[in-house]
């Protein structure tokens, strides 16, 4: 989910974009690459493996109110632009689409965080165009790069109305694994939610 503490756009004009774009005419496929593949909220009729090329997931999107608070932000996932991705692909069916593109956006874009686009997803069974809720650079969501110290403070300390940063981001590690995604950087990542390491010592932590 994302969220920002205050409004920065209105999220209508994109859902009515994305509902033209997407036609009504046939079924609608939404890609999944952090709490949508283990938490999706909405029927569907099939589930495919798939990556995207040109984007990536990254821990990178401050959380103010969903898994951080505007005193103490938290991090949730967004998808950047370079290197590739590999994620879930959700088909919906035609007849139920719209009513998931109005659940989807009350619970990703409530403040139009996201830039929603339509990418290229390649499955075993063939490519498909669906639905991705992707991150700008220029966001104020944008974290940019995050020394391990912050991200070993967030994971301590962050937490909002759904939970942990933590909790998120183990979470997400645990649901990629169940679909036999293995997403060793945010594997790395986790490796900081524990007391600094010490040097020389037993116990001691390498990044």
């Amino acid at each position: 989910m994302s969220e920002f503490s205050a409004p920065t756009r209105d999220p209508a004009p994109l859902l009515e974009r994305a509902l033209h774009e997407w036609g009504g005419q046939c079924d609608l496929w939404v890609f999944g690459y952090a709490s949508l593949i283990w938490r999706p909220e909405f029927d569907f009729a099939e589930r495919r493996d798939a990556r995207v090329h040109g984007w990536h997931r990254a821990l990178k999107m401050w959380s103010h109110i969903n898994r951080g608070t505007p005193q103490c932000p938290g991090l949730v996932f967004g998808m950047l632009s370079g290197g590739s991705c590999r994620g879930m692909v959700f088909r919906v069916p035609q007849p139920h689409a719209r009513q998931v593109l109005v659940n989807l956006w009350q619970r990703e874009m409530p403040v139009a965080v996201y830039d929603p686009r339509w990418l290229t997803c390649h499955t075993p069974q063939g490519p498909v165009q669906a639905l991705a809720f992707t991150l700008s650079r220029s966001s104020p969501s944008y974290t940019g790069e995050l020394h391990p110290d912050e991200y070993r403070r967030i994971f301590a300390q962050a937490s909002g109305r759904y939970g942990s940063t933590h909790d998120y981001a183990r979470d997400t590690l645990h649901g990629l694994r169940q679909v036999g995604i293995h997403d060793q950087a945010l594997a790395r990542l986790l490796q900081f939610s524990g007391p600094p390491p010490r040097l020389g010592g037993p116990g001691t932590m390498t990044p």
